[in-house]
């Protein structure tokens, strides 16, 4: 009897999985390339993702800096997760997005996949209809 609860536990937790499950992403996760391939729009209505051409590039390296091309007056900067929230602090002298929050981070909720992770901005000026910004490995 014992031998079949076992096995059933084991069943069932195992067919719950799926690949497609969310996980907190780790700083590890992100080190490498990245560009953005597709954002999430809506004009009051549905949301559909559209393929971005030439996306800005964010590059992540394992001292905890980023190299980005999203600004012209700034391309580099620190970053950190904690938990499901990306923080990016540009280190730029004299340089201040306008979506920083009050401690000099742009945040931003993520969503990790093994290919791809997806950005909600939370800092800064947000979408009303929500937004996401999709980045692909390189």
């Amino acid at each position: 009897m014992k031998r079949l609860i076992f096995i059933l536990v084991i069943g069932f937790g195992w067919a719950s999985c799926s690949s497609d499950d969310k996980y907190e992403a780790e700083k590890g996760d992100l080190i490498g390339n990245w560009v953005l391939a597709e954002t999430l729009i809506s004009a009051g209505g549905p949301h559909y993702w559209v393929d971005v051409d030439n996306g800005n590039q964010l590059q992540f390296q394992e001292d905890g800096k980023f190299n980005s091309d999203r600004f012209k007056e700034c391309s580099e900067g620190l970053f950190r997760i904690n938990g499901n929230e990306l923080l990016l602090q540009y280190t730029c002298d004299d340089f201040k997005p306008k979506n920083e929050n009050d401690d000099g981070f742009i945040s931003y909720h993520i969503e990790y996949k093994s290919d791809h992770f997806i950005l909600k901005p939370t800092s800064g000026p947000i979408c009303i209809e929500g937004c996401s910004y999709k980045y692909r490995r390189q």
